[in-house]
């Protein structure tokens, strides 16, 4: 059988190395593998900085979340007959 993948050297690194449980290291794509194992190049790592725009703009888009959640309670509160846009005649 001619097979690309020197599976023998595989299950070495991948149970051996990365102490995986067999029914985990044969859960795993080639390149989930190739990942675990250093040959693929992964995400650069999280800094500071960037953790903090992301910390903001989860901040940002629960506020803004609030926002909807609040403006569509008062059209519920106010009544089907006073929907956005009924006044305009946007119905």
């Amino acid at each position: 059988m001619n097979s690309r993948f020197d599976w023998p050297g595989l299950m070495r690194a991948g149970i051996g190395g990365l102490k995986l449980e067999p029914g985990r290291f044969w859960a795993l794509t080639p390149v989930e593998l190739r990942l675990m194992l250093g040959l693929e190049p992964g995400p650069p790592p999280l800094s500071r900085a960037r953790l903090a725009e992301l910390d903001a703009a989860l901040a940002k888009a629960k506020e803004q979340k609030d926002e909807r959640d609040c403006r569509d309670r008062a059209c519920r509160d106010r009544g089907a007959d006073h929907q956005p846009g009924a006044a305009a005649g946007q119905l």
